[in-house]
């Protein structure tokens, strides 16, 4: 069985460092540049790889040199990449401004994310074998409808991160368990800016949510439970460019494994701890053996 299938998208991430995001029209001098594989489905693929899941991905990346190195990272940390389509034409990009104090601004080109627009062949069968489908918002949303309308066909956990935040349709959160936004997002989706009203209002379209708060950690509520806030351990952040994606990896893997919700939180928030203190997406996610041991 695969225990997490990842239906969502890849990017290669232009990132430049620099003192501050730039204003509109203003120009600024960066640092540094590079790429690094992204996108938010393989970095949700990724992350819940090195953590210990067995990982298949569904996607697409280009044609392009781009798509050689996206799937190439995939496999380099064991997902599988069976069914990640190879698209004609120019892979997925992130064009990502990183500042001094770790914060980022992105704009995201989907290329041939932008072709998956429903499940291929064979992707249902994928999903039908896993514990947990984790899926985004990268990618056309008649794909995310199909993919979390066939994981509710076949009685597997949906995990629906709201990113880029938009608004819902109807057909998606019927077939959402677990939402997880961070506090814009949350804030987005409901027009309420405290996470905690956030909460309460989420739960009246979907049966469970996590908010994702940053250096204060995480909040979980449910239909059936109430609300727990876990702190998260207190670090400096370099970049958290793939905090979030990083978190929902390493969360996934825990429930999958049957772990305590509290300890769940707990250890995707270390995973995404680790993440923050070091430069890129994919390349900061750590293993499971930094993650236990932190």
């Amino acid at each position: 069985m695969t225990g997490i299938v990842v239906l969502g998208s890849t990017n290669m991430d232009l990132v430049t460092y620099t003192a501050r995001a730039p204003k509109l029209g203003e120009t600024v001098t960066g640092r540094e540049f590079v790429t690094v594989p992204g996108g938010k489905g393989a970095n949700q693929a990724v992350a819940a790889a090195r953590a210990g899941g067995a990982v298949a991905m569904i996607g697409a990346v280009g044609s392009d040199d781009f798509g050689t190195v996206l799937r190439h990272t995939l496999e380099a940390s064991c997902v599988d990449t069976d069914l990640l389509r190879t698209a004609e034409g120019s892979s997925g990009t992130a064009h990502i401004v990183v500042d001094d104090d770790g914060g980022n601004a992105i704009v995201v080109v989907p290329g041939a994310n932008g072709t998956v627009t429903d499940l291929g062949p064979g992707d249902e069968a994928l999903i039908t074998t896993a514990d947990a489908l984790l899926l985004q918002l990268e990618l056309p949303l008649s794909a995310v409808i199909a993919g979390a309308e066939a994981a509710r066909r076949h009685g597997v956990r949906t995990i629906l991160t709201p990113a880029p935040a938009q608004p819902l349709p109807p057909e998606l959160l019927a077939a959402t368990d677990l939402l997880v936004p961070n506090e814009h997002e949350a804030a987005v989706l409901t027009g309420i800016a405290d996470p905690h009203a956030a909460a309460g209002a989420l739960l009246r379209q979907v049966p469970e949510v996590v908010i994702t708060l940053g250096q204060a950690g995480s909040l979980h509520a449910s239909r059936t439970t109430e609300p727990l806030l876990v702190p998260a351990p207190h670090v400096t952040a370099v970049d958290t460019t793939a905090a979030g994606d990083t978190f929902v990896g390493a969360l996934a893997v825990a429930l999958v494994e049957g772990r305590p919700l509290p300890e769940a939180l707990r250890w995707a928030s270390a995973a995404a701890a680790l993440c923050v203190q070091r430069p890129g997406a994919s390349t900061s996610m750590p293993y499971r053996t930094e993650i236990e041991a932190s």
